[in-house]
């Protein structure tokens, strides 16, 4: 499918305009330019308190690198190196972080894809990591290729993700020394958007760098950010090798990170929400502050991944109001040093698609759209802590991005007059249905969910009483029966096929593929 709206036309009369109206929509949404105020649950003096306490960790408990590169190349920033520990000063950290672009474009396949990320600028980007899925049958299994291809094509066609992020789902039925390959030759291939990058090793950053070069040009990576890398910290307050090798193979490409602390509220921070924001905002300024250090101007994103734990079973919960607290005071530091921020949205708990699933998606939700957040990662197929992508809950997040896209434009005012002059028009016991602004604007006025049912309730009996996973399932077996590949170029695929290839053979597969999964 293009990006192009589908046409319009009364060519075959009744069926013809019916079959129109009932097709998926599949064209992308622009990236979101909000027109919501933010909400701000802190006063300017509770954001120079947290500001301060942060600053005050950095300076007198410091944060461990646990990288041989990193370390020099704090000692040569000027920072105070004690072994593993790097103390940073706040006059160092707020030169570094002064030099992190607040806004940038995203340059997709498609150039009619780009979108702009910081200040009022957001976009949606599908869940990734899963070791499981709920498949079209709403099995639980382990993925494989073919499931991730599944995810991407679907990425491809709902219209609120902007994003085919990168592996969605494990494929199992590759070696995982390998794996990152294939994966982001999937999120290349089954879709022209913009999409992430893997980081679970710098060698593999390295690969997908190189991957990026061939699809878009050396030159062309040197300027514009094309893809993200996520390198998430090991709270409390470490860095490891592995994430800031891999954080280093992007920056110098000049592509942006996600700088994510990765918080379980209660064990790997205080039990205290503020304490908490303090602590991460101090292990995202650390990391953000050494993108600067590896590549002065690049773009980088302040990240984490919210969580607070049971202190009953020790189990992460999602959809909490602690959560929704610290995104609102989360974006309110990104705002205050001035970067673009990550959130996680649409997270459930839940072991299906079920009610549970529904309530913490939407809070989580409600709240980073409120939040003003701007990566907005894990917004589609996120349940049972991230252990399984559920297809049926994948198309109904997307759906509720949608909508939430739609409220975070803000009320519309274009034919606010014209809207008006049919109060008179209709008068006192009259309605609104066959008034020409009405029959002018029926389509467009108000959001139309296709995966919510809202008829009566003889009319869903009548339709064979479909739950909603149900009608996921099939919107989602629709969509896949009308995919169009968005074709690489001939020359660039064969370059990257040749690239895998090669890496494939150099890259040792172990007895992954003998394990049992």
């Amino acid at each position: 499918m293009t990006i192009e709206t589908m046409p319009r036309t009364r060519s075959g009369g009744r069926s013809a305009r019916r079959a129109i109206r009932n097709a998926p929509k599949v064209a992308m949404l622009a990236g979101l330019t909000r027109q919501m105020p933010y909400c701000e649950v802190m006063e300017g003096a509770q954001v120079e308190r947290i500001d301060a306490a942060s600053m005050d960790i950095l300076e007198n408990v410091g944060v461990v690198f646990r990288d041989e590169i990193a370390l020099a190349d704090w000692k040569r920033a000027g920072a105070k190196v004690v072994g593993e520990r790097v103390y940073l000063d706040r006059g160092l950290v707020r030169e570094l972080i002064a030099t992190i672009p607040a806004d940038f474009t995203y340059h997709a396949r498609d150039p009619q894809k780009n979108v702009r990320l910081g200040g009022p600028h957001s976009i949606f980007v599908p869940m990734t990591g899963a070791p499981y899925l709920r498949d079209l049958d709403d099995v639980r299994r382990n993925p494989m290729l073919d499931d991730l291809a599944m995810f991407h094509k679907l990425s491809h066609m709902m219209p609120a993700l902007h994003s085919s992020a990168h592996h969605i789902v494990e494929p199992y039925d590759h070696p995982i020394s390998q794996r990152h390959l294939r994966i982001t030759y999937s999120s290349m291939k089954h879709s022209n958007k913009t999409f992430m990058g893997m980081t679970t090793s710098p060698k593999n950053a390295e690969d997908v760098m190189e991957m990026c070069a061939i699809l878009f040009g050396e030159a062309f990576l040197e300027e514009h950010p094309v893809t993200t890398g996520n390198c998430n910290g090991n709270s409390p307050l470490v860095w490891d090798e592995t994430m800031l090798g891999a954080m280093r193979a992007f920056c110098r490409r000049n592509q942006p990170v996600l700088c994510s602390p990765f918080v379980l509220g209660g064990a790997n921070t205080p039990a205290s929400v503020p304490a908490t924001v303090a602590q991460l905002n101090a292990e995202a300024l650390s990391a953000l502050a050494y993108t600067q250090v590896i590549r002065r101007g690049c773009p980088a994103i302040y990240g984490h991944y919210l969580s607070t734990v049971s202190m009953r079973s020790g189990a992460p919960m999602a959809g909490t109001p602690e959560i929704s607290l610290m995104n609102f005071m989360i974006g309110q530091m990104a705002r205050h040093y001035g970067v673009p921020w990550r959130t996680s949205s649409t997270l459930g708990g839940a072991k299906t698609f079920d009610a549970q699933a529904g309530y913490e998606s939407a809070t989580t939700l409600s709240a980073v759209i409120h939040a003003g957040a701007n990566y907005i990662w894990h917004s589609a197929g996120w349940n049972e802590a991230g252990m399984h992508c559920s297809v049926a809950k994948f198309v109904v997040d997307a759906e509720q991005c949608a909508m939430a896209y739609r409220m975070a434009e803000g009320p519309k005012w274009g034919d606010f007059d014209e809207a008006l002059a049919a109060i008179p028009d209709v008068g006192p016991g009259g309605h609104y249905l066959g008034h020409p602004h009405t029959q002018k604007n029926f389509q467009t006025a108000f959001y139309m969910p296709d995966m919510f049912d809202n008829n009566s309730i003889e009319q869903w009996g009548a339709d064979g009483s479909r739950e909603i996973t149900e009608r996921a399932l099939i919107h989602a077996r629709k969509l896949l029966a009308t995919y169009e590949e968005p074709k690489l170029d001939e020359g660039v695929n064969e370059a990257l096929l040749e690239y895998i290839t090669r890496r494939e053979r150099e890259i040792p597969a172990a007895d992954a593929l003998n394990q049992e999964y």
